[in-house]
């Protein structure tokens, strides 16, 4: 993100970040956020090296860096704010980095650095996965592995996409005005082609239901690994 592209996450999170404050004490991949598996989907933790792309407010990952024997934990989002945000709340755990970056610039900076990659919803719904996925690939150690969840189906109830294809979804600049970013919402199919594609193997997805609370969305829950 350049000084002259607005930041279309400003809003996100904010109102929220002045009440809670807190390490979370549970980690959870599931849009509802209340329920599904924990962080042992990631597999061992024990002095790995992990990155969390489009980490926002970098609560996901301030769980692991308490409450995991992780080496390092570099929080990666493209978002000033959301950096800013990061950073004032969690900016002096121990083993966690803030870092304020494209995802996709990064890992290509970071080839086989990481043990573990993962995104709850963050940059793989919001990059191009024809550049995300090589690169993440590439920044993994041998056996490494990639995690993420992202929605089965768009927040408005209209199916994935069967294509590899974006969508624009709305958004607002910091100062209210209307915008839009695109989103990849894709079919299982779709994620398995891309990941064998960037050369991932050992694909796995599963569909989780969704759960209360507004706008409910099942979450599709996909692994890989680089071979090794």
């Amino acid at each position: 993100m350049t000084a002259t592209t607005p930041d279309l996450w400003h809003h996100y999170g904010r109102s929220r970040a002045e009440t809670d404050r807190g390490i979370p004490a549970s980690f959870c991949w599931i849009w509802g956020q209340s329920t599904g598996p924990g962080p042992e989907v990631l597999g061992p933790l024990s002095g790995a090296h992990v990155a969390d792309l489009g980490a926002g407010a970098a609560r996901h990952a301030a769980h692991l860096a308490v409450h995991h024997p992780v080496s390092r934990i570099d929080a990666v989002d493209a978002s000033p704010s959301q950096t800013a945000m990061a950073l004032e709340l969690f900016g002096q755990v121990p083993r966690l980095q803030i870092l304020s970056t494209d995802a996709v610039a990064h890992l290509q900076t970071a080839h086989a650095s990481y043990d573990v990659l993962y995104s709850v919803f963050g940059a793989v719904d919001f990059t191009d996965p024809h550049e995300l996925l090589p690169a993440a690939r590439q920044a993994l150690t041998p056996g490494g592995r990639l995690v993420f969840s992202t929605p089965a189906h768009f927040l408005s109830g209209h199916v994935a996409e069967a294509d590899v294809t974006s969508r624009k979804i709305a958004a607002k600049t910091q100062d209210g005005k209307a915008a839009w970013m695109p989103r990849w919402v894709l079919q299982a199919h779709a994620w398995i082609h891309l990941l064998d594609q960037a050369g991932f193997s050992g694909i796995s997805v599963e569909t989780w239901p969704a759960g209360q609370g507004p706008r409910p969305a099942a979450t599709l829950l996909v692994s890989a690994r680089r071979p090794a």
